[in-house]
Order: C-alpha cells, then sequence, then structure tokens
C-alpha cells in the first residue's frame, strides 16, 4: 500500500510538473508575440554546451523570428526571453531607453564569492558607482601610460616566434596569443612577470585556461544561477571556479600588501586602483570618485585579467587565420606597419600604432565576424512599451542580444562570410546603422576596457607582421569548428598556422 501511495505521489508531481511547464511555454503565444517553439524541457538551450555553440542556436532564432515583429521570444527553460530583431529597437535598448535596460542580470553573491562583484556583473546603483570610478582609469592617457610595458612584452613575442619561423614550422596559434596576452595582463593588471611565453604551464596560464572551461554540465549550473539567483544565493552557491578565486585573491592580498608597505608605484591598472582604494582619487586629478574596498579591487582586477586575455587573444587568432587565407590582405597590411615604424624610427610608439588604420579595419572585420562574445544580455528594469507596437516588455524580462546574428546579417553585410576589411571604411561605417557592429556593447554599459584591449591586438598582430608571414597547412581547420564547450567563440581544436620569416 505505501508503495501504490509513492508511485500515485510521483506520477502526480510529474503531471503537475509537465502542465506547468506547458503552461509558462504559453507565455509568448498569449502575448501575440512571435517565437521559437521550445525544446521540453530545456526551451532554445537544448544542444548548448555539447552539439551546438550559442552562437549557432542564437543565429537560428533571429533567422526565424526577423521580418516578423520588431522582436520575437524564446525560452531559456521556462523564463521567456525576448530577441531584438530591429536595430532601432536595439539602438534604444542600449541608448535612448538605457533606463529601462541598466542590468546585465548576472549572479552575484560577493558574500561566499567576491569577484563575482565586478563591474560586468553588477546592477542599479552600484553599477553606477563602480563605473564612474573606473571610467578614469581607461582614458587615452592611462592606455599611452601602459603602452611601453605592452610593447616589451610583443619583443619577446617576436623572438619566441623566431626560431618557429626560421624552421618554417606550423605552430597552435590560439594557444601562442593566450600566452601573450597573459604576459600582458599579467603585467598591466598585477605588475607580476608571468612568463608563459617562455613556460607554457605557469600557474597563470593554468588559471586562466580555467576561467573560461565550460563542461556541459557547468554550462547548465550557470544557467541555472542566471535564472534561480535567489536560490543560489540562499544555497551559498559560487559563479566562479574555487581554484580561479582562491589565486587571484592570494595574489592580490600579496601583492597589494607588498606595494603598500615598500610604496611600491607602477605604470599599471593596480596602481590605479590602488589610488582610488586608499584616497578615493588618482594622482593628477582632484575628482573624488569615492574609495573602495580590497574585494572591490580584487573583483575589478579579476575581470580586468579574464576579459582582456581571452578576448585579444582570441581576435588576434581569428585574425591570423584570415590573413593566413587572404595574402593579399596580409600582404597590404605588412607594407603598412613597416611604412609607419620607418616614420617612428623602427619604434612601436603609441603615435606609430594609432596611425596602423588599414590594421585597424582588419581587427574590426575580424570582429565582426568573430565576435567574442558572441550574445549580451540585459534585463528589463520596469515594464517597457516596446515603440510602434502594442506589445510590453515585462519588468525582469532577459533580453538577449544576438551580436554574432546581427553581424552575419546579409542586409547589413552582404556576403556575410567574405572577410572584407573595407566594410569598414570610414564612409562605409558612416553609411551603416551604429548598432550592425557591437562587439563591444553600446551605450553606458559598452566595455569600458574597449581601448585597452583594441590597443594590445593593434601591437600583437603589428609585432607579428612586421617580421613574420602566416600560411595555412593541412592541420588549419578550414572550414572552421566552433567550440561549444566555450562561452566565447573559440576554434574547436585550435589553430594551427605556418609561421616563416619575410625578407
Amino acid at each position: 500500500m505505501d508503495w501504490y501511495l509513492v508511485l500515485i505521489s510521483f506520477v502526480t508531481l510529474l503531471v503537475a510538473g509537465y502542465l506547468y511547464v506547458k503552461k509558462k511555454f504559453q507565455y509568448w503565444e498569449e502575448k501575440g508575440v512571435p517565437y521559437v517553439k521550445p525544446q521540453f524541457p530545456f526551451g532554445i538551450l537544448k544542444g548548448m554546451g555539447s552539439t551546438k555553440h550559442s552562437s549557432q542556436i542564437f543565429s537560428e532564432a533571429y533567422k526565424e523570428l526577423k521580418g516578423r515583429n520588431t522582436f520575437g521570444g524564446v525560452y531559456f527553460f521556462t523564463q521567456p526571453v525576448v530577441i531584438p530583431t530591429d536595430l532601432e529597437l536595439l539602438k534604444n535598448i542600449f541608448v535612448k531607453d538605457f533606463q529601462y535596460f541598466t542590468d546585465r542580470g548576472f549572479y552575484v553573491n560577493e558574500k561566499d564569492d567576491p569577484l563575482s562583484g565586478n563591474l560586468f556583473a553588477l546592477s542599479g546603483q552600484r553599477w553606477r558607482n563602480l563605473r564612474n570610478k573606473l571610467s578614469p582609469t581607461f582614458t587615452s592617457g592611462k592606455m599611452k601610460m601602459m603602452h611601453s610595458t605592452i610593447i616589451a612584452v610583443a619583443k619577446e613575442f617576436q623572438n619566441y616566434l623566431e626560431p618557429f619561423a626560421e624552421k618554417k614550422e606550423t605552430i597552435e596559434m590560439k594557444d601562442v596569443f593566450a600566452r601573450f596576452t597573459t604576459d600582458i595582463i599579467g603585467t598591466c593588471a598585477f605588475g607580476v612577470e608571468c612568463n608563459s611565453l617562455k613556460e607554457p604551464d605557469t600557474e597563470f596560464r593554468r588559471i586562466g585556461k580555467r576561467i573560461f572551461e565550460v563542461t556541459p554540465f557547468e554550462m547548465i549550473r550557470l544557467l541555472f544561477l542566471l535564472n534561480f539567483q535567489d536560490f543560489g544565493r540562499m544555497m551559498r552557491m559560487k559563479f566562479n571556479k574555487p581554484d580561479v578565486s582562491e589565486f587571484f585573491m592570494r595574489l592580490l592580498k600579496e601583492t597589494t600588501e607588498y606595494r603598500e608597505k615598500n610604496n611600491v608605484k607602477r605604470n599599471d591598472f593596480l596602481s590605479l586602483l590602488l589610488q582610488i582604494k586608499n584616497t578615493g582619487k588618482l594622482e593628477g586629478d582632484d575628482t573624488d570618485l569615492g574609495k573602495m574596498t580590497f574585494e572591490e579591487l580584487a573583483a575589478q582586477t579579476f575581470l580586468f585579467f579574464a576579459a582582456g586575455y581571452e578576448t585579444s587573444s582570441s581576435t588576434m587568432t581569428f585574425a591570423l587565420y584570415e590573413l593566413a587565407q587572404h595574402q593579399d590582405i596580409q600582404n597590404r597590411a605588412r607594407e603598412e606597419v613597416i611604412s609607419i615604424l620607418k616614420k617612428y624610427n623602427g619604434e612601436y610608439t603609441y603615435e606609430a600604432c594609432m596611425e596602423m588604420k588599414y590594421l585597424d579595419r582588419i581587427i574590426n572585420e575580424t570582429l565582426r565576424k568573430y565576435p567574442v562574445i558572441p550574445n549580451l544580455i540585459r534585463v528589463c528594469h520596469k515594464d517597457y512599451q516596446v515603440p510602434d507596437t502594442k506589445h510590453i516588455i515585462e519588468k525582469g524580462t532577459s533580453v538577449q542580444i544576438p551580436i554574432y546574428a546581427i553581424h552575419h546579417d546579409p542586409e547589413f553585410y552582404p556576403d556575410p562570410d567574405k572577410f572584407d576589411p573595407e566594410r569598414f571604411t570610414e564612409e562605409n561605417m558612416k553609411n551603416r546603422n551604429s548598432c550592425a557592429w557591437i562587439p563591444f556593447g553600446d551605450g553606458p554599459r559598452n566595455c569600458v576596457g574597449m581601448r585597452f584591449g583594441m590597443m594590445q591586438t593593434r601591437v600583437g598582430l603589428a609585432n607579428l607582421l612586421s617580421k613574420y608571414r602566416v600560411k595555412t597547412s593541412p592541420k588549419t581547420p578550414i572550414p572552421m569548428v566552433m567550440d561549444p564547450q566555450t562561452v566565447v567563440l573559440s576554434p574547436k581544436g585550435g589553430m594551427w598556422l605556418h609561421v616563416e620569416k619575410v625578407n
């Protein structure tokens, strides 16, 4: 009898659960909004992290929904999510009506996971206050201050490639670029000589890899935390991996204590944050930014490392992949770099690098074709009347912005799979909607470190092209397949390219 009751209870729970999910999946239909038919019980997320990359999933949804309305609907599990398909609506979300969409909706649990309290994840007034503190650390003047540090690492990068180029070997460039940017960020963010170019198995490099390793189980856990945040905090769940948090908290504690005790000053990001932490101001500027706690400093430095090393290394990897297949574009870029270097006596000065306009077009087109962050999230802060429609995006609804899909829309970029830097001449950019190219987001919540990312990418490519030529090899992944087990865009199996010296 007891087993019979247990069975009846179990079946009742299953039926109730099924009916609950089915009811939740009627949200968009009841609103009269076009939507992508959900897969029970995952919604649109079925296959993500195992067989499909998120860029592919949301591109398919964007294509299905475009033209039917200014936006459409999908489901993350049972949660309704908006996908904008009209660039004017997207411009409203980013800029004009930003007050409705100020937050990203990321999981933050500073009590148990201090590194989660970073600028990328924070919401509301706390984000605004922190953004005001950090923006002055990313001005062009501050970037110029760090430029010489990047150049020093870039020279080591050039030297590292030389023996491979002399032997005309094929090397895995994604790993090499990741080690290059690890050394840059380690120096600029922490004042630490990582030496990962010389020693690829350093702890810094190992931890850097760990940040972006996402198994299918890990993907489900992260999606769960995004959708059930209060429960996650109640259960003291962490967004970041414990070994990653322990490494950065320990490193920063030791570094900050040493600098403060010995009055060490360096031209790096950590030095700027320490000024804010201790005085609430930056040297040479009387603006009161407000002081920082150590935990806030740690979270921002961690974000600087995580965002700066992966995005730039991937962008350089994808750029070389295209240049290896388009020798005419590569030759033109090399000619520009060498010509400008002659003007500056062979020195990669800040001014020299800023003059490399064709190289910038290549980087922009790379970010168009391969936006490292393929999707962005915003959360509706209060009920929003969608312009020129009867629809309302309700408070608390997530908005998934499909950057990859927009960047590959033939309406904005004819023949979108073609690599063409001429898309980014001043004239072509002027004639295109500004929201057709958003690798760094847009509006008040755009990427605060955009200047730094572009700077180290420009320096890395210029240093390589001035001395070396890259070509495809039998190991080059053509066509490329994206690794589904990464949040960012990343080539599955790495990026193997042939490197040789130029005359």
